[in-house]
């Protein structure tokens, strides 16, 4: 590994960062969200998203903190606040698929955290 330098970390900073490429949806594949349910629910919007929504990447993410709330959908695109979905099943992960991507409107009783992109 190399070492830090000033230089280097402005080089680091000035990279896109995933937040700024609001086209994707993550669903949390840890064993947690496997348990609850994620596989099916990533199954599903990996098929559907693609067939929809081309520009929409569906990924897989780890841990997040909330295992309460598994299976947890983070979606993120243009014109809708980025949200993190909970408690998602295959209904609603249909639901955010034709809701959230299509019509552009949240699903309210299924959202724990709307995220608030920073001022730049």
């Amino acid at each position: 590994m190399e070492k830090l330098t000033r230089d280097s970390l402005k080089a680091l900073a000035g990279k896109k960062k995933d937040h700024d490429d609001c086209s994707y949806i993550k669903v949390g594949m840890s064993s947690c969200g496997i348990a609850a349910g994620a596989k099916g629910v990533f199954d599903f919007l990996k098929l559907e998203v693609a067939k929809r929504y081309p520009a929409v990447s569906v990924r897989q993410c780890g841990c997040n903190g909330l295992c309460f709330a598994e299976p947890l959908v983070e979606v993120c695109v243009e014109g809708v606040p980025p949200v993190v979905y909970g408690n998602v099943t295959p209904e609603i992960a249909q639901r955010i698929v034709e809701e959230h991507l299509g019509e552009g409107r949240l699903i309210n009783d299924h959202v724990y955290v709307i995220a608030v992109k920073e001022a730049r």
